[in-house]
This record gives structure tokens, sequence and C-alpha cells, in this order.
């Protein structure tokens, strides 16, 4: 399902997100579109994003990581509160002890201090004293510790009313002391900063509108005599789907599921067949979408676990296929329609998050991959694995262990209630929702308050950000982690640059206070609301400070980085020195690109080099092209420069320069006299033709003032001249 542009509840939403710092719950029936959201937001959003899930197939179905892994949380229940009764014990972690687990190395932390946009998915499942934990983890982090998640803004998505958290007897038995409930809203971070509660309402999944409404008063809590009467005559235990018809049973357990598969495979005639999956790198068995060890034989009901990457939208999770014909490793498969396709394997890749200082944005790093045909056998299914799916023809086979939410989860699979059948028939105790759950659900926000609340929040986060833009601390910081990697170096000055370095802090700071000034004055002119005058005065700063920028720290730097193109021993130092460089210049790109409402900005046009892109990433290590650095030596040479110049420039020995440039004799690029004076080479040939070719021994007869670089220089002449000779007799 593609993002559907007349949706206003699905647009409010998605504003909200990109354009203001709220926490929101989206949430919504079953088929409203909550994936195709959540896909939305980390396609369009500009703002620093991580996605997370309570379990490892959520997880790579949102293409995120599990909240355990990123915030290295505990396994056993969490305390909100700052007691010694659980240090250690096992039984549980508290504030004390929660962070002697966990070991985040310094590029996390970083991570952890520019999250900006925290979205986590399936939230229905996850235990209010994780929420505790994450708050816990990103005030501490980010220090930001009177402030809710440290600061960052928070996106829950799911639905309360299908599947609840987990919680085993025993954790209940110490988390009912400080929780209300296992919901995610009885977290205290979410009371003490309740989200906006949007629910999204046009169903793409079911068109029959009296099954809809029968859905809703199952979800509500509210349904009637006549809605159990309408279900239950879909009762029919002793249904066997017919073969031409793609049915597929929803069970509660996964044996019984399996036994049903394995059990009609098994009826099918002809060969079966294995297609093993291909993994790479780290995946973790508990996270694979489909079967490591894929049997089918032709004829078998299959469905796909995943939405068509390609373009023609061919196919998408949940929909059903018959496989048509095996050949070759290859399987194709029909459709409802008459249509076949010819399968291609899809790949799943698991994640870990990276921040990029260079560039200011939170990259994705594939630790791992998953390689397999996007199907798995579909006779049956659990109504667990069945979540966020769409089937034309169900079999709903629970008997009497429906768990609270299974009924309206597995009913909501169905696009209609002609294509639902029940094997074991439902009663009224078995819907009851969660009184908890329907009090939560009464504060969902109308269209018109969260219109009115876009276009206050949506000003007041331009503000804030507009304000932001003139804060100089991370330049700051960029120049003081300049100033700690130059000691130790092998620079061509080590002293000369540690001036320089210390000169452009003392001008950044110096910036910092004057922009200072102007943040306080900023915020005046914004409580004003006078916008000439903040057109103004923004565009006077961004010229000012941006100009400030560029020739006090901008300029200096890139000269420092020019001055050691030929240098050698500094690669490690000037790949440091470019990430440097990319901070400082976000700070220029931040200024060029403030925005405030209907309102246009100048732009300040800088003669600012921008870094050249990085090389593709390798595992390999890429050799140096061969002579590469002799040619360097040799086009200085030829720009002037004196070998000790040369020497200076590329941090290397006079001896080593002049051995560079002697190569260049042997191959004609410079002649003997460019380098040695006559009276010298003289002298030299005369001592090489009694005494051989070493440059030891050659050497070893002249006195000081002949060096092994001048040497050298005459002996690759001499050789020269000896094959040409050859070559003319």
């Amino acid at each position: 399902m593609q993002h559907d542009s007349t949706n206003t509840v699905f647009s409010l939403a998605a504003d909200l997100v990109n354009h203001t710092s709220r926490h929101l719950f989206l949430t919504g029936k079953a088929g409203t579109g909550k994936t195709t959201f959540l896909k939305y937001i980390k396609d369009t959003t500009k703002k620093n994003t991580v996605i997370v899930a309570p379990t490892g197939v959520a997880a790579i179905n949102a293409s995120g990581v599990t909240m355990h892994s990123f915030f290295q949380l505990p396994f056993g229940p969490f305390v909100p509160a700052s007691t010694n009764l659980y240090n250690g014990n096992g039984q549980a972690t508290d504030k004390h002890s929660l962070f002697k687990n966990i070991f985040f190395t310094s590029s996390k932390r970083e991570l952890l201090q520019e999250l900006e946009l925290l979205i986590i998915d399936e939230v229905s499942m996850v235990r209010a004293d994780m929420l505790d934990a994450m708050d816990v983890i990103l005030r501490h982090f980010r220090k930001k510790y009177n402030v809710p998640f440290g600061g960052v803004q928070v996106v829950y998505i799911g639905d309360l009313f299908q599947l609840p958290p987990v919680v085993q007897q025993q954790e209940w038995a110490i988390l009912s002391e400080h929780y209300e409930s296992p919901f995610f809203f009885d977290a205290k971070v979410v009371k003490e900063s309740p989200p906006l509660y949007i629910e999204l309402k046009k169903i793409y999944r079911q068109n029959e509108q009296h099954f809809i409404d029968i859905l809703n008063r199952i979800r509500n809590n509210i349904a009637n005599a006549n809605d159990l009467a309408e279900l239950n005559n879909r009762y029919n235990p002793s249904f066997n789907p017919p073969a031409e018809e793609k049915y597929i049973t929803l069970s509660t357990h996964n044996r019984k599921a399996d036994v049903i598969n394995e059990a009609e495979l098994k009826k099918l005639p002809g060969n079966l067949h294995m297609f093993t999956a291909e993994v790479t790198g780290e995946f973790s068995d508990k996270a694979l979408p489909t079967e490591m060890n894929l049997q089918l034989k032709e004829g078998a009901q299959v469905m796909f676990v995943k939405n068509d990457s390609g373009t023609e939208r061919r196919y998408f999770n949940g929909k059903l296929a018959i496989v048509k014909k095996i050949s070759n490793d290859e399987i194709t498969v029909s459709f409802d329609d008459g249509e076949d396709l010819k399968l291609e394997k899809e790949t799943w890749k698991n994640i870990r998050y990276n921040y990029d200082k260079e560039k200011g944005d939170i990259d994705e790093e594939e630790l791992g991959s998953f390689k397999q045909y996007p199907i798995r056998l579909a006779w049956a299914i659990t109504i667990h694995k069945s979540q966020g799916l769409t089937f034309n023809k169900a079999v709903i086979d629970a008997g009497s262990s429906f768990a609270a939410g299974q009924v309206y989860v597995a009913l909501s699979r169905c696009t209609s209630l002609e294509g639902l059948v029940l094997h074991s028939k439902i009663f009224p105790h078995v819907i009851a929702t969660d009184k908890r759950v329907l009090a939560f659900a009464e504060r969902e926000a109308d269209d018109e308050y969260l219109e009115q609340l876009l276009k206050e929040e949506k000003e007041k986060f331009q503000a804030e950000v507009l304000v932001k833009t003139f804060n100089w601390d991370k330049v700051i910081l960029a120049l003081h982690d300049w100033l700690q990697i130059i000691p130790g170096k092998k620079l061509p000055d080590t002293d000369e640059t540690l001036r320089l370095c210390q000169d452009l802090i003392k001008k950044a700071i110096e910036q910092r206070e004057v922009a200072s000034k102007f943040q306080n004055q900023l915020r005046s002119v914004l409580q004003s609301g006078d916008k000439d005058l903040l057109q103004q005065r923004v565009n006077k700063a961004v010229l000012y400070f941006a100009k400030q920028l560029v020739d006090d720290i901008i300029v200096p730097l890139q000269q420092h980085l020019a001055s050691l193109r030929f240098a050698s021993k500094v690669v490690k130092y000037t790949k440091e020195l470019r990430v440097i460089e990319g901070i400082i210049l976000q700070q220029l790109d931040r200024l060029n690109s403030i925005a405030f409402g209907d309102l246009v900005f100048v732009q300040y046009e800088a003669p600012v080099v921008k870094p050249q892109p990085d090389a593709p990433k390798s595992f390999k290590k890429e050799k140096l092209q061969k002579g590469a650095s002799h040619r360097d030596t040799l086009q200085l040479y030829r720009e002037g420069k004196t070998l000790q110049e040369i020497a200076s420039l590329r941090n290397l020995t006079v001896n080593t320069i002049e051995g560079h440039l002697a190569t260049f004799i042997y191959s004609g690029d410079l002649e003997l006299d460019e380098l040695v004076p006559p009276s010298k080479s003289k002298v030299i040939l005369a001592v090489i033709d009694n005494a051989g070719m070493t440059a030891t021994s050659i050497k070893q007869r002249l006195s000081d003032e002949f060096s092994f670089g001048e040497i050298r220089a005459v002996m690759n002449w001499h050789r020269l001249q000896q094959e040409q000779k050859k070559q003319l007799s």
C-alpha cells in the first residue's frame, strides 16, 4: 500500500512528526496503514532517526533494530526507582544496577546525543518498564536529566486492541508494585509526557462495511448478540478447504500450524525440493522472516512474507499463491487472477545504526543479510504471526484457547465476512477488551484539534530550530577534537599546527559569545511576532556569522589541509581532520538553510572548497598506485620548490626526496643537469667507471659533499646511456 495523499489524518500525523517535537501514539484498526506510515516517515523525515521494535522479526520487518540490542536493556524487569533492593540479585534491575551492564562505545554515546526521533514499532507488545529503562538511558547519556527521553521525540506505533505485552507471573509480582498495568501507556515517562493519540481510520483491508462495523464493535468491546450470531453462522467444524480455493488456517499454536502444513505438503505428488537461504555476516536465528531450509512441492500453497521491492508491486506481505512449477532451482507461482510469476530471492538486512560526524547524519551499517525466496508454506499460520497480514479466505481454528486480543487479530485478517470460516464458536467472554486499553483510547485527538495544534507547534518548532542554528558549540567541540589529535602526529610542523588550532579555537569562542547574544535578541524578535523585523535581523546575522566562520575558521583550516597534500605519514591525521572540517561545514550549511514559515532568507555564497567525497568503502585495502609518491615529489620540484621545502612539505628527509627525483633521470622525465651540477657529475662518473655500480662503494671513494641522491641520479643516467648504446649497436 502506497501513501494515500487523500488520507488527512495520515498527513496530519506525518506533519506533526516531521515539523514538531511532540510525542505521538499512532494507532489504527487492522489494515489502516500503520506500517505504511512508518516507512513514509523513514523515507521523508530530515531528523536523525532510529527505529526499534520489541522482537527480532518485528525489527527486521520495520527495517530497524531490537530495543534490547540498541539500548542494551535488561531481559528481566526494570524497577523505576532508586533502590538497592535489586542491585545485582538477578531478579530485577533498578536505576543503580542498570548501567552496570551497559557498555556503549564513544561512537554509540555520540549517536544517542545526536538522536532526534525514536520510532517504536509494535508498541502494544512493549512492557511499560522497558520504556522507563530507555528513558533513563537517554536522559543519562544525553545529559538532560529533567527532560523525558532526554529531549528525543518519540513516535509509538501499534494497536493496543491486538496482542498485549507478555509478562511472566514472577515478573508481574515485582512490576505490579510500580505499575498499574504492563501496557506501555502506564510507563512513568509516558504519564509524565503523554503522547498525542492519533488514530488512522481509513480501512484499506476490508471493503465490506457491514463486516467493518462488526469488527469495530468487537474492538471496542461493544459487540452485541447479533454480531456474535452472524459470526457464528460461519461456524463449520468439519470444513475442509477445497484444493482449488486458497484458504489459510489461523491457529493459536506454532506446532498446530506446522502439523497442518507438513500434512498438506505430504499429500501432494511429485518431488520435494529444498531451497537453502544464503546468510552472510550476523543474522539471528530468532529473526528469520521465513524458513532457512524452505521445502516445497509443485501445487503447494504459499504466502508471501515481504512486499514486492520492485516497481510493479506484484505481491504484498500475506498474499497467497500456488507453486505452479519448480525447475532448475527456479520457482513459478500462480495467483487467483491466473497471472504467473517467476520468483526472485529477496534480501533482509540486519543493521546497526552509526553516527556520521562528518555528515551529521545517522546511517545504517549492514551487519548481515538473509537471502531467500520471500514465501513460506501457508495452509496454516499462527494468529500471532498473522498480525499485519491480509487474507481473502481464512479458517480460524482457535479452539477454546483464545487469549486477549486474539479474536480481533484473527477476524480482522479477513477482507470480508464471506471469506471467513470458524472451526470453533466465539463466545462473549473471549472478546472482552481490557478496560485500561479502552480508557486510554478515550484520549484520541480529533482532526480539528490536531490541525490547530500543528499550526501552533510547527511555528514553535521552527523557532527552536532557528535559535539553535546560532549555537556554536559543535564548532568549538570539533576544534577541540582537532587539538587532541595533533600531539604525537608526525606533521611537517607540529608546533605551527598547534598554534593554528589554538588560534581558531580562540576565534570560535569569540564568535560563540556574539552568537549567544544574538540568540537572546532573536528570541525577543520571535516573541514579538514581527516577521519583517525577523527577516531583516536573520538576513544580517546569516551574512555576518557565515563570513566570520568562513574567513576566520574554514579557510585557514582548508589551507592547512591543502599544505598536507604531498606530505607522507599523515593519511590518518588528514582523514580525522576531514571529519572535523565536515562538522564545521555543517554549521555553514545550517546558516544557509534557515527556514521559518513562508519567509525567505539570504544565503552566504562562500568561496569554500567542499571536501571531496570519500572513496567507496571496501573490505580490501586498495594498493597505492606504483610511483605515486615519487610523482608527488616531481610535481613539487617542477613548481620550483627546493629539496628542503619539498622534504618539509612531504614530511620526509632530503635524502629520500633526492632518491625520488633520481628515478626520473632513468625515465627521462628529468635531465641530469637539473639535479646534479656538471662539475659533480663528472667526478661521480669517473668513479663509476672504475668501481662498478654499487652506490655505497662509490660513496666511499668520494668526499662528504657528494650525497647518495646525487650518486643515484648519476648512476641512473649512466645506466640509461649504456642501454641506449646497446640499442644502437
